[in-house]
């Protein structure tokens, strides 16, 4: 046994491609070298990824395969021999199993007998293996963008390869790929220990080897150097912190080899922006931290992460260069921040006009108006229904949602559009409704964002969405796949997400909200279904529902978004829990499954139940304790579910355990008599029909 490290070097590869790339790796050396017989299942691995390399390490492979004895049956005998002698078929399978035609053997099985070998396939060197299979894996990676480098050779990778690394213990396996063959050198940082390489005596020495070329090879081990890097610098200033950004943190894991910290400033004067304004310029186009103090109110500070390191004057000079150059994007922001104040947004309405939208679906100016359109029908359905909407904002907010897109500062900072229309709406004097309604337009951006905070940003949200949608869906441009140009199942997703989780509930239905975003009834009926998927995909994803919860809980209806998510919460609070000494809910949904499969089997057959149960005809003490019990629990489910207690009313469903158990022990429902089986099959219909409101019971997979 050996351990196995293997390492391909790159020009520099986008930090967003690196994470998948490295898991992918890992799995494809795992599962190649268990599929070859060299490791068994369960291998300890460690991956390593940083923007210039991609490695693996597999600790326990074996030096050789295993010999595989299989056997191999053959041609009948009556093929294989004519007068004693072997025919070619004989020959041919004992050349195929690689024995003598003496050594072959006669098996019997059902058809007759047949010819029959032990076929021993020897197992090949690891090295030799590994050279042949793990080109196949490198060029196997996913990438959602590659190239060719070479004139005339076929490989395409995301960047150049510039060396690579196969060691098997202490002996190189020769990997060609990318006009490269394995040797056991690699190369550390490309600044600080410059082209010299570093050679390998043992996969072992990977790390620390690479740690003495000032590269850290391990990303966890990066991400935490910049973060207590982040801590420690900012402490430097009393005061400070560092506004947390997960995602920053992330990015520049990946865009660097050996980490280090700068902190640097900017004039006070800058703070009169908005500081969405400035932290949009550090985080997006500067890869900086924004600094903030105590109150969390922003700091002149920002800390950048460097993949170098230097002396205090080398500092010195590199941080000039930073804030030059973040004090010119300031001043670029304050430009178009001032020039753009010239206007006013209502000016800016018309210009949307020369904005195109879509080709097929017109300019934004005509999206603006459908907007407005089907946010006040929205409007009106939630205020009828008890919700205060300011119904005079929300049509302010939509009329002038998008005239950011002809503002000097999104065409500058595109991040920033809807969040400029907010601040604009602000600074000229609209309502506060009005500029949180613009600002929150675009979310929830990812199931990750916060909802808007305001009932009327909420329905423009959802308004824009669901024109977006509907638009789509009646061009025919629905996602299918992976495939979704037009972001439209992100849109989706935001609308299932504001329904379940704005602070305000907002009662609508995927009916309505489908309904006022197109009047084509078939494209409705797509958009309906789309959102019905992406309700699934929340409480799957999102909710972390199991999956028969969710199939369950959405079989008894999917329209009403909040309230699937409680009948949900509810379901699995109270799922394989047992209440009090009257039964529990997973027996009785294992009944429920029962009592379903015996009405759609006496449908195939043509038996019908009866129109109502008729009490007369209930002769057994246990169909009779059945009907009185559900019926008394009936009236009590009804009333919780009203009330939307749903825990409560299916702890009640759940004490029907006893009458249900009893029913099916002591009843036959498919009884010989016509009337008495019709009304057993009306009884079970109707204990279905009193309990299946929250969630169809049958879905439940009950073990055993």
């Amino acid at each position: 046994m050996a351990d196995f490290l293997f390492e391909v070097g790159l020009e520099e590869v986008p930090a967003r491609m690196i994470a998948g790339a490295q898991a992918e790796l890992e799995q494809r050396v795992v599962k190649m070298l268990e599929r070859e017989r060299l490791v068994r299942s369960g291998a300890v691995t460690k991956s390593f990824a940083t923007p210039r390399r991609l490695a693996v390490c597999v600790a326990g492979v074996a030096e050789r395969q295993e010999d595989v004895a299989e056997e191999l049956t053959g041609p009948s005998v009556k093929v294989a021999y004519k007068d004693g002698v072997a025919t070619p078929a004989a020959v041919a399978f004992a050349k195929k199993a690689g024995v003598d035609v003496a050594d072959l053997k006669t098996v019997t099985n059902a058809k007759g007998e047949y010819l029959a070998a032990t076929s021993v396939k020897v197992g090949r060197p690891a090295a030799e293996v590994i050279a042949a299979e793990m080109p196949k894996e490198l060029a196997g990676i996913y990438w959602a963008k590659n190239m060719y480098w070479r004139a005339g050779r076929p490989e395409r990778f995301v960047r150049p390869v510039r060396w690579l690394v196969a060691l098997l213990g202490d002996d190189v396996v020769p990997v060609e790929f990318g006009g490269y063959v394995a040797g056991k050198v690699t190369y550390g940082h490309r600044v600080l220990f410059g082209d010299a390489g570093i050679e390998l005596k043992a996969p072992g020495e990977y790390e620390d080897a690479l740690r003495k070329g000032f590269v850290v090879a391990e990303v966890e081990v990066r991400r935490q150097r910049i973060r207590k890097a982040l801590d420690h610098v900012t402490r430097t200033v009393p005061g400070l912190r560092w506004r947390e950004d997960h995602a920053l943190v992330d990015k520049l894991t990946q865009l660097t080899e050996w980490p280090s910290m700068l902190l640097g400033g900017f004039e006070k004067e800058y703070l009169a922006l908005p500081e969405e304004v400035l932290v949009t310029v550090m985080r997006d186009h500067q890869n900086y931290f924004a600094v903030e103090d105590k109150d969390g109110k922003l700091a002149p500070h920002f800390l950048a992460v460097l993949n170098t390191e230097a002396d205090e004057a080398g500092m010195a000079v590199i941080r000039h260069g930073n804030e030059r150059v973040l004090r010119a994007r300031f001043n670029d922001a304050r430009f178009f921040w001032e020039f753009d104040q010239r206007a006013r947004l209502m000016d800016r309405v018309a210009l949307l006009e020369n904005v195109t939208f879509q080709k097929d679906l017109g300019s934004y100016f005509a999206k603006t108006e459908r907007v407005r359109k089907v946010a006040s029908g929205l409007a009106g359905l939630v205020a009828a229904r008890g919700v205060v909407v300011d119904a005079v904002a929300l049509d302010d907010a939509a009329l002038l949602a998008k005239t950011d897109l002809t503002a000097e500062l999104v065409k500058e900072f595109t991040e920033l559009q809807g969040v400029v229309g907010g601040l604009y709406a602000r600074a000229q004097g609209f309502p506060a409704k009005v500029g949180d309604a613009i600002y929150d337009q675009y979310k929830p951006s990812s199931m990750e964002d916060g909802v808007p905070r305001t009932v009327e940003g909420a329905l423009l949200a959802i308004a824009d969405k669901a024109d977006t949608i509907a638009g789509m869906f009646g061009l025919g441009l629905e996602p299918t796949g992976s495939k979704d140009p037009f972001a439209l199942r992100r849109a989706a997703n935001g609308i299932v997400k504001i329904l379940a989780e704005t602070e305000t509930a907002l009662p609508l239905s995927f009916d309505e909200v489908a309904s006022m975003g197109t009047q084509n009834p078939a494209v409705a009926g797509k958009v309906r279904a789309f959102f019905a998927e992406r309700l699934e995909f929340y409480l799957r994803e999102v909710r972390a529902q199991a999956y028969d919860v969710v199939k369950a809980v959405l079989a008894a209806g999917s329209s009403d978004v909040r309230d699937a998510v409680g009948r949900a919460d509810a379901l699995t609070a109270v799922r394989g829990a047992s209440v009090g000494d009257a039964g529990d809910f997973v027996a009785v949904s294992s009944a429920f499954k029962r009592m379903k499969n015996i009405l759609a089997q006496a449908k195939e057959k043509g038996i019908a139940a009866a129109t109502h149960v008729d009490g007369g005809l209930l002769t057994e003490p246990t169909e009779k304790a059945l009907a009185e019990r559900s019926a008394e629990l009936a009236g009590r489910v009804s009333t919780l579910r009203a009330e939307k207690n749903y825990k409560a009313a299916l702890e009640q469903i759940a004490t029907l355990r006893p009458q249900v158990d009893a029913f099916f022990e002591a009843v036959m429902v498919m009884a010989p008599d016509e009337a008495e089986r019709a009304n057993r099959l009306a009884l079970l219909e109707k204990v279905l029909g009193d309990f299946s409101g929250i969630a169809d019971f049958s879905e439940i997979v009950v073990a055993g």
